[in-house]
């Protein structure tokens, strides 16, 4: 979403650092200012974001709670002189228009519960071997906890971290919902909201690298990753967290699988 950053001056070594932009190209570009306008709606307030890397693979875990998440994180990440590639449900990317924006800036389709589901990390840590930023959200869609918080995760996080050896970074924010409720269908987009972002620090995965990869080492490093986002969550709230994820109910063939095989 963008070009590189125009520095003036000879300035410092930490200041051409932070003021390097990541290159996105003509499509990053056009959907740059398609965003920025439809993120309007949103104040943003954050804090962390020295933790993130100016150039490199990163891997952001971030809660998800509204549908309109995926354009306010995409401008925030950019904001941050990076470009995101979102990991999204393949069938957002069959919605018209912007389906096809979306596969244009390097979105990643995930194939839910499907043979192909594998692709998506494969994919996924591809483009973090070649130095980018991938943002995925554990939960695979937008929480159904009552209140918000950050609902059963999917073990597809902890494959692509333990897959992947590059920085891994919580992410949480919090503020979408009071704009876009997707439960509810309720809108409003004035006045404007503020929206927060916390970058936790980065998780020291080294215990877990090298070992048996097993659904017991994949579950409990994705509870890891994900109590790190819900700790964040909670700081912005200024209240508890509950001690367990909520887990809505599962019907139909789905609720045949293995519980490791529907968290994937």
């Amino acid at each position: 979403m963008g070009g590189p950053g125009i520095l003036v001056g000879q300035g410092t070594a930490e200041e051409e650092q932070l003021a390097r932009r990541e290159k996105g190209g003509f499509w990053i570009g056009v959907v740059a200012v398609l965003f920025y306008p439809l993120s309007w709606m949103a104040k943003f307030v954050q804090r962390g974001t020295e933790r993130i890397p100016r150039e490199g693979g990163v891997l952001l875990v971030m809660n998800h709670v509204s549908h309109y998440d995926p354009i306010v994180d995409a401008v925030f990440v950019h904001r941050n002189k990076r470009v995101p590639r979102i990991l999204a449900k393949e069938s957002v990317l069959r919605i018209p228009i912007f389906g096809w924006i979306a596969r244009t800036v390097g979105t990643i389709p995930v194939y839910r519960g499907t043979a192909a589901a594998r692709h998506s990390l494969t994919a996924a840590v591809a483009a973090l071997d070649e130095g980018k930023m991938v943002l995925i959200y554990p939960e695979g869609t937008i929480t159904k906890d009552p209140d918000g918080w950050p609902m059963y995760p999917r073990t597809g996080v902890a494959r692509l971290a333990l897959d992947s050896d590059v920085p891994v970074l919580p992410v949480a924010r919090w503020g979408t919902k009071a704009i876009l409720d997707g439960y509810t269908h309720k809108f409003r987009p004035l006045p404007r909201k503020p929206v927060h972002f916390v970058v936790g620090e980065p998780v020291d995965l080294s215990a877990y690298r090298g070992q048996e990869v097993t659904p017991a080492l994949l579950r409990e490093v994705t509870h890891l990753l994900m109590n790190r986002v819900v700790d964040l969550v909670a700081e912005i709230r200024g209240e508890p967290a509950p001690k367990d994820f909520f887990r809505p109910p599962v019907a139909g063939k789905d609720a045949e699988k293995p519980d490791e095989e529907r968290a994937s």
